[in-house]
């Protein structure tokens, strides 16, 4: 039964201007070493230049020839604005001055996302992709996995070039193997992209 492995993870940490910082360099390096072993078929990152710079890195320790190409699904979007009865309470401020238009574009997005990737393959070969992309639309994507309700999205997160993994079969539900896994980082390049607080 072919499979559809996606190593899904964020951008490495960014400045204020959505450049990497040294430290988000790093950290796709790493997450680079730690795919190394793997029959990658294809690298695909957001338009955005913090994804595009994180595929970069880490096609480095790839095997040479892996495509790394620009998915315009991957980009930074808000996939669900849910109805106000539906949010949870500390994130109504954040949905506030959301236009219809704004949301239908978000989850017309969200939509092509899950389409796109969240399929198993084609045909009898399995297929393994990288997808560099941003916190929203892996939440997004997790959410999907689970068959969770739309706004359970909002409260998954995942830090900068943290690996999740989801296996896509014919037939049978999807199977998430990690979600925002940090092994392959030192101590103190873990948890970026989250807020500072004391983390295990």
């Amino acid at each position: 039964m072919a499979t559809r492995y996606l190593y899904i993870a964020r951008h490495g940490d960014a400045d204020a201007f959505g450049n990497l910082t040294d430290t988000g360099r790093e950290q796709a390096r790493l997450l680079g070493k730690r795919l190394a072993h793997l029959p990658i078929t294809a690298v695909w990152h957001s338009p955005l230049p913090r994804a595009a710079d994180s595929a970069q890195q880490l096609t480095i320790f790839l095997n040479g020839n892996t495509p790394v190409a620009e998915a315009p699904e991957l980009i930074d979007h808000v996939p669900y604005v849910p109805p106000v009865e539906e949010t949870p309470r500390p994130w109504i401020p954040f949905f506030d001055g959301y236009e219809p238009e704004e949301a239908t574009a978000g989850n017309k997005i969200a939509q092509a996302l899950t389409a796109r990737f969240a399929t198993a393959p084609e045909g009898g070969t399995d297929v393994h992709e990288v997808l560099i992309t941003h916190a929203y639309p892996i939440a997004w994507l997790i959410r999907d996995a689970l068959d969770a309700p739309p706004v359970r999205w909002l409260s998954l997160n995942s830090a900068n070039t943290a690996l999740t993994v989801i296996e896509y079969r014919p037939g049978i539900p999807p199977a998430i193997a990690m979600v925002n896994d940090m092994g392959h980082l030192r101590p103190d390049l873990r948890w970026t992209g989250f807020p500072p607080t004391v983390r295990p």
